[in-house]
């Protein structure tokens, strides 16, 4: 085995335990991984740097920036840095590439596409993006990049198969501090982190076998966006901000006057509403067993409607409620709407809210493990170069897991998602959206195809 990887192996090895002989032809396999993605790179040279750089970003490097990668494998980092920067190869092509594997490896037809946006703290004002701007990780406005990841779930596993870089209105508005961050003309337009995600859903949807959209608050809270998915006939699962606005359409309205209009029940924020809930108006699921206990959620749904950002009131949607306990013993509530039929069991909601929360677990894999966040570019190409690379390495990982799991010690292939169909590691009991939702009407005509949730029991704290 050659230096650089001794030194994983045994850190890999220390932290569990691993049949050794699973890591036996491990470069060759990550050799053979890299081909499919390097077709598009013509030269020679260029195909040797997307090699070493991937390599590099699996090492044990604790900064997995390319002077870093340069120096572990004896290179020069000028020829690092410039293919990453400044050598005008197109990502496109990998990226369509990995799409294409992970919805043959992973593609099962009730799966998840997520979509969630993540900050990246950075000084200074040169690097494309860059603002002073809402950095959800760290909770707060700082100066940094946000980027909007496209996630994919099944019960097989997770990863990311896409990104797109946020540009704020600043930005859009300084063609010349555009052009000088390398910014194609045709990007030089405003886009919400909501039409960025439109974007990847078109040019990747067909790829991902799936039944649903989901994503965080920042996702659901755009009235929009749900009218947006509903109009391309995809089912949403989308959280909402606890101080959504809703009325809830199955309460008894109050009684009438005799005089004027019938009477309608009010707007209440969807907080107040769920902690003057009975306590028989929950139910209880099994998420997945826990060390001492099954792992347990409280859900609750209504048919409601919400008022929109304009304060309008929109169109009839399902409302999820799940209430869980973290490990810190704090009672937790999420909340989410729904284009899903009123007939949806409350095991497929919470099978998907589940999944929702993994993205987070595939960004935190790949921050962590393949140096999502530890680039020193400033341009658009080297940063768009560098994600692409670095959600290439985290496929390899991803693989490399699924292979662990099979105790299969060949080399990668494409494999039939079938054989895994019954494969449910999140071990939520599964039922398949309804047959008569809008999108599984079109797709019969087209033939288109948070980390986990620490959950405890909670049934006695929620339902109070």
């Amino acid at each position: 085995m050659e230096r650089r990887f001794e030194v994983r192996k045994e850190e890999l090895l220390s932290d569990c335990e691993v049949p050794p002989e699973l890591f036996r032809g491990m470069l060759a396999r990550l050799g053979k991984f890299v081909e499919p993605f390097l077709d598009s790179l013509f030269r020679s040279e260029g195909r040797e740097h997307a090699t070493t750089y991937v390599a590099g970003l699996l090492s044990n490097l604790k900064r997995k920036n390319s002077e870093a990668i340069a120096y572990r494998h004896d290179e020069q980092r000028s020829g690092i840095q410039d293919f990453l920067g400044q050598s005008p190869w197109d990502h496109q092509p990998l990226v369509q590439e990995l799409v294409r594997q992970v919805g043959t490896e992973l593609g099962q037809d009730d799966a998840v596409i997520v979509f969630d946006p993540s900050g990246f703290p950075k000084k200074g004002a040169q690097s494309v993006g860059v603002a002073r701007q809402w950095l959800g990780r760290l909770g707060k406005v700082d100066n940094g990049q946000v980027a909007v990841y496209m996630g994919y779930a099944s019960r097989v596993e997770h990863t990311l198969v896409d990104t797109r870089i946020y540009l704020p209105k600043e930005w859009t508005k300084d063609k010349k501090r555009c052009s000088q961050a390398g910014i194609p003309k045709d990007q030089m337009r405003f886009r919400t982190r909501h039409q960025l995600s439109l974007e990847m859903l078109d040019a990747h949807g067909d790829m991902l076998p799936h039944a649903w959209v989901a994503g965080d608050d920042e996702m659901g809270r755009s009235t929009r966006f749900r009218r947006d998915l509903e109009s391309r006939h995809e089912q949403y699962l989308l959280a909402v901000p606890s101080n959504t606005t809703i009325r809830d359409l199955e309460a008894k309205p109050p009684e009438s006057t005799g005089r004027g209009r019938k009477r309608k029940v009010p707007f209440r924020q969807v907080r107040k509403w769920a902690d003057q809930l009975p306590n028989d108006a929950w139910t209880s699921i099994k998420v997945r067993d826990g060390d001492k206990e099954p792992l347990r959620v409280d859900i609750v749904s209504r048919r409601v409607q919400a008022k929109t950002e304009k304060q309008h009131v929109g169109p009839e949607e399902t409302l999820v409620v799940i209430c869980y306990q973290e490990d810190s013993g704090e009672i937790k509530h999420d909340y989410y709407l729904s284009n899903a039929s009123a007939a949806t069991p409350l095991k497929e909601f919470a099978r998907v809210a589940k999944e929702e929360h993994r993205i987070e677990e595939s960004i935190q894999r790949a921050k962590g493990e393949a140096g999502l966040a530890d680039y020193q570019v400033r341009n658009w190409r080297g940063w768009h170069h560098h994600q692409i690379l670095s959600l290439i390495a985290v496929w390899f990982l991803v693989l490399e897991a699924l292979r662990g799991k099979k105790h299969d010690t060949g080399d990668h292939r494409p494999s039939d998602p079938r054989r895994a169909f019954n494969h449910h590691p999140s071990r939520v009991e599964v039922s398949h959206p309804p047959k008569d939702h809008p999108r599984a009407r079109a797709q019969a005509q087209a033939q288109r195809t948070r980390l986990l949730l620490p959950l405890q029991s909670s049934k006695q704290t929620c339902a109070t």
